[in-house]
């Protein structure tokens, strides 16, 4: 923690800032997680220790919760479940995800103490709980949750007031950091990093967070499964400056993202990008075409008719009518792209939802056209250093490679890769995937350049020994909104 130290942020309270000059991709510290837990909702998908996604886990022989990927997995959670584990049996169930964070993190603090490392640069005591900022509702949830803990709560564990108890709970309401899986794709859990709390917000951002997950090649179980964060460099960082990371999506317009960091964080962000309202105009803007505009009636016609298209669409992607969501989309789009700007949000919504359900579908072609205009609109939005960007330029690879155009296939895979450089790194999975299919590509579309006629009948053959195989189901509109800290619904 020798790059960072704790100040006073004007107007935002406690922040960090760099004790010297960082560039893009630059490591700025890693701080491994003080606990975290599966979702309630993917407790038996889900390892719980490495909080990988496998087909066949193992479950632990004592309480029937916790799941494994194997012996070496089950040994490295042990110290964190280890009491979890008699407690859950003798409660006779496992309670909520919040409820088993806090006593996780409970548990550790009554052993090693309120620092639990000599990099924490805070104790959770110091951290903010926001617990009078709640509304009505969410203190109600609150107090059920405490009532269920002290029951849950071993009475031969070192007992604690409610005062202290409901503090973590409001501590990790408010900074719970959303745990990935493996290739960072799915948020799988959640769990509570301390020094990543001292990080203030900022819309567009100087700083990106991953999770890494360690090795679990590694049969030791000291180096398999080392749940850290890493705190990454967007760009250049002068030695003295506020490190700052996005808790809310930028594709939200300001007065949104204002909306829910109130509401979800408790402050009111002064920000430049939302003091001056920086490219809301072209988020909910009209298409201009040889210089002629629609009028503002006309846009606002389109994008009201696409919002409530949106959410027409996503209760049929909720049933599992994907073909009743391209109809939904294919109709809003002819409807609303010759009137919408390419960087409208709600625009862009159909056109990432209609790349993912066709690509699912097997239908490469239209997935690719829309995949590229995804694109093409983030392009003119996102920071050039975005991992949602990065991720959008890979599926849009992906699926022109499907599509067999391999030249933008390459290059947009190419694309994603330097942005997933910056933002993830050399060693994380999807970039180490990535990497793979760009050397890939690269092989093919020198293959092709040399002879077309043979690409192709040897890309056939290929495809015909070895299916293509399903791609995972399309998520919700709003998943693919990603915050950064993690809130329950």
């Amino acid at each position: 923690m020798e790059n960072v130290v704790i100040f006073d942020s004007p107007g935002k309270g406690r922040g960090l800032k760099a004790t010297k000059e960082f560039w893009a991709g630059d490591v700025i510290f890693s701080e491994a997680s003080l606990a975290a837990v599966v979702f309630d909702s993917l407790a038996e998908r889900i390892c719980h220790s490495c909080f990988r996604r496998q087909e066949k886990l193992q479950r632990c022989g004592q309480c029937k919760f916790a799941h494994y990927c194997d012996r070496t997995c089950q040994r490295a959670g042990w110290a964190e479940h280890k009491q979890e584990c008699s407690a859950i049996k003798a409660y006779g169930k496992a309670p909520n995800e919040n409820i088993r964070l806090v006593a996780r993190i409970l548990w550790r603090l009554d052993k090693e103490g309120s620092v639990v490392s000599d990099m924490q640069l805070t104790t959770l005591d110091e951290l903010e709980d926001h617990i009078t900022d709640m509304p009505e509702d969410e203190l109600k949830e609150l107090k059920v949750d405490i009532h269920n803990f002290l029951d849950f709560w071993p009475r031969t564990s070192k007992q604690h007031t409610v005062d202290s108890i409901s503090h973590l709970f409001g501590v990790i309401n408010c900074n719970g950091f959303s745990v990935s899986d493996q290739r960072g794709l799915q948020a799988v859990g959640v769990g509570l990093f301390p020094n990543l709390c001292l990080v203030n917000h900022n819309c567009w951002p100087n700083c990106t967070v991953i999770l890494n997950h360690g090795n679990q090649s590694a049969v030791n179980t000291m180096f398999h499964s080392q749940r850290r964060i890493e705190l990454r460099s967007l760009g250049k960082i002068a030695e003295g400056e506020e490190l700052t990371v996005a808790y809310v999506d930028y594709m939200n317009l300001s007065e949104e993202r204002q909306r829910l960091l109130k509401t979800q964080y408790f402050f009111d962000c002064t920000c430049e990008h939302c003091t001056n309202k920086i490219k809301d105009d072209i988020k909910l803007g009209g298409r201009e075409v040889d210089g002629v505009k629609p009028s503002e009636e006309q846009v606002k016609e389109a994008t009201d008719y696409c919002f409530q298209m949106l959410e027409k669409m996503e209760k049929s992607r909720l049933n599992g009518d994907y073909h009743e969501v391209v109809k939904i989309c294919r109709e809003c789009i002819e409807k609303t792209e010759p009137v919408l700007a390419e960087t409208h949000i709600y625009l862009l919504r159909m056109w990432s939802t209609m790349s993912e359900v066709q690509a699912y579908l097997q239908y490469f072609n239209d997935a690719a056209e829309y995949s590229r205009k995804m694109v093409e609109g983030y392009l003119k939005l996102y920071h050039p250093n975005n991992a949602t960007l990065g991720m959008a330029a890979m599926r849009a690879g992906v699926t022109h490679w499907q599509a067999g155009d391999i030249e933008v296939g390459h290059g947009m895979i190419c694309k994603a890769y330097a942005i997933l450089m910056v933002t993830h790194g050399p060693t994380h999975p999807i970039t180490k995937d990535l990497e793979a299919m760009r050397v890939q590509t690269e092989m093919e579309l020198r293959m092709f350049k040399q002879n077309e006629y043979v690409y192709y009948s040897m890309r056939e053959a290929a495809l015909k020994n070895k299916p293509m195989t399903m791609l995972h189901e399309p998520k919700s509109v709003e998943e693919g909104i990603k915050n950064l800290f993690h809130r329950r619904k």
